[in-house]
Formats: structure tokens, C-alpha cells, sequence
């Protein structure tokens, strides 16, 4: 094998494969052209540790643990713009939300993102009955940073929160459970599928 091929082979079989194998949408993350039009189309590009076409350089340099503990893909708040934009038509929405999908698998996620502490909330509201409990998952944005910090929060917004009653946009009656979808547990059983099946395709790729 030449040179050339040996450095080829390596550079397939390291972390952008895994991505590849991961991360969905990951097989594109090789097509990025390093423009930079998704950074300088996203509204929050100058908060980013990294802008996207920079994670995409940091995969096919090997720098595994350094992408899928960034902070960066917890920042994407799916606008599209950078989809919308990209010359060359990749995902990059999808693709951020499966790295920090995956980083979270692996335990590599940063604990106190902002973002990630949302997520994590929304998911579990979500969940139990299938359907938003928007009062429930409200209350637990505003103590997701403890009492104190809640009940200061929760005084701020009262009267936001008081016109949302008065308009019917919220029922305080949700706090006892609100509404549930028809066939939760279903869903639930879905979901365990799903993330049964992604354990076995990580173990796979391990193996």
C-alpha cells in the first residue's frame, strides 16, 4: 500500500467514520468545504467555541474529545439558516443535534449548558404522557438552577404568567398532569426500542 493510501485508510477509520456511524446525517460531515457560510448565517455564530464547519474540520482531525464535549452543537436552535444556505446542501442542523445526541450517549456532554439542561427537561415533560405539559415544564426551567434563583424567576414573570391564564394560553390546573396522548405508553415503549437499538449499533461499532 502507498503512502498515500495508508494515510487514507487511516484517516477513514478514525473518528469522522465513527461519526459516520453515529451521528445521524454524519456520512455528509465529509462534503463540508470549509466556506463558512453556515457560521456567518447563524444568529448565534459569535457564541459558538466552535462554528460548525469548524466541529466538521475537528472530526476529520481526530479531535474526538474535544468535538463531543463542546458546548457548540448545544447552541443550534434549529433556525435552518444554515441549511437554507449551504452551498452544497449539507444538514447541518441535523447534524449538530446528532453529535450532541451522541456526546450525551457517551456520557462526554457538558453538564451545564444552559441548552443541554433544557433539553434534558423538555425530553423527560415530554415523555411521561407524550404531549408538553407546558405549566410543569415552565416551573422546571425557572428552578433548574435551584430555589432561590426559581422563586426570583417565577416573581419576574408573574404577570406574564397572569396574562397567559386570563387569555387561556395556560390552565394552572396542568400542575396536577394535564392532558395525556392517547397510547403514551406506546411511545414509551417506542423510545426504549429506539435507544436499544442505537446501544446495539454502538456496540457493533466497537466490536
Amino acid at each position: 500500500m502507498s503512502d498515500m493510501n495508508a494515510n487514507t485508510a487511516k484517516y477513514r477509520s478514525s473518528f469522522l467514520k465513527e461519526v459516520e456511524a453515529n451521528v445521524e446525517e454524519g456520512h455528509w460531515v465529509k462534503m463540508c468545504m470549509q466556506c463558512g457560510v453556515c457560521s456567518g448565517s447563524c444568529p448565534l455564530g459569535p457564541h459558538w467555541d466552535h462554528p460548525p464547519q469548524e466541529i466538521f474540520m475537528m472530526i476529520r482531525a481526530n479531535k474526538r474529545e474535544e468535538v463531543l464535549s463542546s458546548t457548540s452543537m448545544w447552541m443550534c436552535t434549529s433556525c435552518y439558516n444554515c441549511i437554507a444556505r449551504c452551498p452544497r446542501g449539507l444538514p447541518i442542523t441535523h447534524i449538530m443535534h446528532g453529535l450532541a445526541h451522541y456526546g450525551k450517549r457517551l456520557g462526554l456532554a457538558p453538564k451545564n449548558q444552559p441548552t443541554a439542561k433544557f433539553s434534558q427537561l423538555f425530553w423527560d415533560n415530554l415523555t411521561k404522557t407524550g404531549r408538553v405539559n407546558e405549566l410543569k415544564l415552565g416551573l422546571s426551567l425557572y428552578f433548574m438552577n435551584g430555589f432561590g434563583q426559581g422563586v426570583k424567576t417565577a416573581l419576574k414573570m408573574k404577570d406574564v404568567g397572569l396574562g397567559m391564564v386570563k387569555t387561556g394560553r395556560m390552565n394552572p390546573m396542568e400542575i396536577l398532569g394535564g392532558h395525556s396522548c392517547k397510547g403514551a405508553g406506546d411511545i414509551r415503549k417506542m423510545l426504549a426500542k429506539a435507544k436499544e437499538i442505537e446501544e446495539q449499533q454502538a456496540a457493533e461499532f466497537k466490536g
